[in-house]
């Protein structure tokens, strides 16, 4: 027998996912996070890095007993803060779970591509209001200003990696910016420009995105329901999650652990509102990650959702999805359910989700499932995850402002 997977007909090189690490409010790293998922953790509760004061919603998914220095050795601390500290935390995992040494990446070209929303922003806002106390800011803290670029989250990977030859590039695309990074990763080791890619997305409890959703009217006040006729909205996360991308012969030649193959990737940027989901742009990013990826619509598995649990994205993603693949649609789960929304690091937690359920065997589900809205009508896999085979799954992104997302994972196939 001979590896000839999807992608090789094609003239491109296979690109596999060989490492996975991940900081969520759910678990720390690929095992204890695949568990956490299998079982339906919710990381939903009370919100204590911001000062939830005056504000009528008090939720969040925050990151428990998380120690960066457990993970990070070689970056100082202070280089970055609690985002960075993530997407760090996370790179240092996937690339030991990878099976991969310090000295083995400083010997190659390595892409670091790492998505977020908000960057430093609560270091930002906490430094602000220390210096606003006087009402001048004429004598503003220099760590203000050094913390004030989100490059950093993907320069701290390379500096904590000691890393010699290697691009460094940060993702803003908001929400939809974890599948934004591992998209370009695919990208680049599909063409050979890069030997391995660590991609991913990180984003910390930020108190502007938390007042800005509260603002809007979009938290929920106890969970999220993605696909419930009794939904009420979001609730803000953290996180942070990276893959290890190399080619397959990379990845066989060292003998490599391999989660999923990455298949291909979608764009769409509609610009239709600034807010509000278009159901033709997710369709069309749709079409295109299946396009890309060459894959059939009756060979997914599964869905994971973008999901977010308000009304408008719930049924534009919903309606979106039926207008690809009629009225019976893979199944579709919604994560954040479990995980609340970590913008930035949103779907590249999910494509580690993705991964790991094609590596054992399960589909996730959709938690806190009581009653599906018609205006949704999917099977969201309710409340109890499905052993199943599963082959090859569609990850969905979105942000405000059109911007759309789509990934492909599926099964390395063996074929005579």
């Amino acid at each position: 027998m001979s590896t000839a997977p999807q992608s090789a007909a094609r003239g491109r090189r296979t690109v596999v996912v060989t490492g996975i690490g991940v900081i969520s409010s759910i678990g720390t790293g690929a095992e204890e996070y695949a568990t956490a998922l299998r079982e339906g953790r919710s990381g939903a509760r009370p919100l204590t890095r911001i000062d939830t004061t005056g504000f009528l919603r008090k939720n969040a998914a925050e990151v428990e007993d998380f120690e960066p220095s457990r993970w990070i050795r070689n970056m100082p601390l202070d280089y970055t803060g609690r985002a960075g500290h993530f997407a760090v935390a996370a790179a240092r995992q996937a690339v030991e779970n990878a099976g991969l040494t310090d000295e083995e990446l400083a010997a190659r070209h390595v892409l670091i591509s790492i998505g977020t929303t908000d960057g430093e922003s609560h270091d930002l806002g906490t430094l602000v209001e220390q210096e606003l106390g006087d009402g001048s800011l004429e004598s503003l803290d220099p760590v203000l200003s050094r913390r004030l670029g989100s490059g950093r989250l993907s320069t701290a990977v390379a500096r904590e990696l000691r890393l010699r030859d290697a691009e460094a590039v940060t993702m803003t695309t908001a929400c939809a910016a974890g599948n934004y990074s591992i998209g370009y990763g695919l990208d680049v080791i599909r063409s050979g420009e890069a030997d391995i890619a660590l991609c991913g997305g990180a984003d910390a409890a930020c108190r502007k995105t938390f007042a800005t959703f509260h603002r809007l009217g979009a938290i929920t006040p106890d969970v999220v329901r993605p696909f419930d006729k009794n939904r009420k909205g979001i609730l803000t996360g953290e996180g942070g999650g990276v893959l290890v991308l190399e080619s397959l012969e990379s990845a066989l030649a060292r003998g490599a652990r391999i989660y999923a193959e990455v298949l291909g990737y979608g764009l769409s940027c509609d610009a239709q509102h600034p807010t509000a989901p278009s159901r033709d742009g997710v369709a069309r990013a749709v079409e295109l990650a299946l396009a890309d990826a060459g894959v059939k619509k009756d060979e997914v598995t599964y869905i994971s959702a973008h999901a977010t649990g308000t009304k408008a994205n719930d049924a534009a993603e919903a309606g979106a999805i039926v207008d690809v693949y009629g009225e019976h649609p893979p199944r579709t789960v919604g994560l954040k359910s479990m995980l609340g929304h970590s913008m930035g690091a949103a779907s590249a937690l999910a494509a580690a989700a993705c991964a790991l359920s094609i590596h054992n065997g399960f589909i996730p589900p959709t938690i806190n499932h009581q009653e599906t809205d018609p205006q949704c009508p999917v099977d969201c896999v309710p409340n109890e995850a499905i052993t199943a085979d599963v082959r090859i799954v569609q990850n969905n992104s979105s942000a405000f402002g059109g911007n759309n997302a789509v990934l492909m994972l599926g099964a390395l196939k063996e074929r005579a």
